[in-house]
């Protein structure tokens, strides 16, 4: 009877543990006000390839009420912060314009678009609301975030230069589709995806004399010059300008003078380092040797201060037991001998 009630609890306990963690609601049932009330939107978006390439892992809409006032919420989770701020950058409008929800968001009229965490969120309201971008900050703060470096965006846009950018105009791609389907301006079999490369785009300069600014990033500075030649070739052919700086190529393409050209890539600034105010920086393979060395060279350092303690310890230690006990302080002059008195 025992053993049964023993193997019975065993199982309970073995398919308790196997059993898939349950996952969060990805929209709140109420926020700031707004209540979710019946019905629910579509959570499907066009290109859903696009959002399978940014790690798309769940989705969800819902409806909200408040007094006379509807919105319409639809939310798409991603497997990390990289992966939504792609999607937001895929999703936003060209007519959309900055404003500040979540990590970042955009609107045109009463249509919505932010990110926060890994999570991207489209709201539709149904006609003018008060206070829509407070509503839609309270709703962010309801959206569960993701732990760890899962919560980390991407550096590679940090690296685009602020002076003359068109912040509306940034796109991030980690995949050939998305690439192709927010008009890259080389083809997405040169770019090499497979090598975990990712590139972001944006514009620079007035309409009369626009250019694009694509830079891809690549694991590794070898890996980026094995491909500089077959980007270098394509963009001659095509009157761009590249250039690579350590694991980055940076293309600039449009109606963009050589000069100004030029002047756009000698802003791009790339560390080799990794500070502790910028952790996402590149760490080079020869900084990588150097930390280990030193690494080793502290380790072996303290060991041998270590082992000197430790034989002034012991050694002190015994000295002063003998100096107490009235013996010399060295045991190098006692003559110990065992005596077997065999004698009669």
């Amino acid at each position: 009877m025992f053993r049964s009630i023993s193997c019975a609890a065993l199982l309970v306990c073995t398919l308790a543990y196997a059993a898939p963690p349950k996952t969060a609601a990805l929209l709140p049932r109420t926020f700031a006000g707004w209540t979710e009330s019946t019905g629910t939107p579509a959570a499907n978006a066009p290109n859903a390839a696009v959002l399978q390439e940014y790690g798309l892992k769940q989705s969800a809409g819902a409806n909200y009420v408040s007094g006379t006032s509807h919105v319409a919420v639809r939310a798409w989770r991603f497997a990390d912060a990289t992966g939504a701020y792609g999607a937001y950058t895929f999703l936003r409008q060209p007519t959309m314009q900055e404003e500040n929800i979540g990590r970042g968001g955009a609107a045109a009229g009463d249509d919505h678009l932010f990110w926060t965490g890994a999570t991207v969120v489209e709201a539709n309201f149904n006609h003018a609301a008060a206070n829509e971008t407070a509503a839609l900050n309270a709703l962010s703060a309801e959206i569960p975030q993701p732990p760890g470096p899962e919560s980390v965006p991407p550096p590679l846009p940090h690296y685009l230069p602020t002076a003359g950018l068109d912040p509306g105009s940034i796109h991030y791609a980690i995949g050939a589709a998305a690439y192709a389907q927010m008009g890259g301006a080389l083809p997405p079999s040169v770019l090499d995806f497979s090598q975990d490369a990712e590139a972001v785009s944006a514009n620079y300069g007035p309409p009369s004399a626009r250019g694009t600014l694509t830079l891809i990033m690549y694991p590794t500075p070898q890996i980026a010059g094995s491909h500089l030649h077959a980007i270098a070739a394509l963009a001659q052919s095509s009157s761009m300008t590249t250039k690579r700086i350590g694991p980055l190529v940076a293309v600039v393409s449009g109606n963009v003078p050589p000069q100004r050209a030029q002047q756009l890539l000698s802003q791009i600034r790339f560390s080799d380092y990794v500070t502790m105010d910028r952790p996402e920086g590149y760490v080079s393979e020869g900084a990588k040797m150097y930390h280990l060395l030193m690494g080793i060279t502290a380790l072996v350092l303290i060991l041998i201060v270590a082992a000197l303690m430790l034989g002034l310890f012991l050694g002190g230690g015994r000295a002063l037991v003998r100096k107490v006990r009235g013996k010399p302080v060295s045991s190098v002059s006692d003559e110990e001998f065992i005596s077997l008195h065999l004698g009669g």
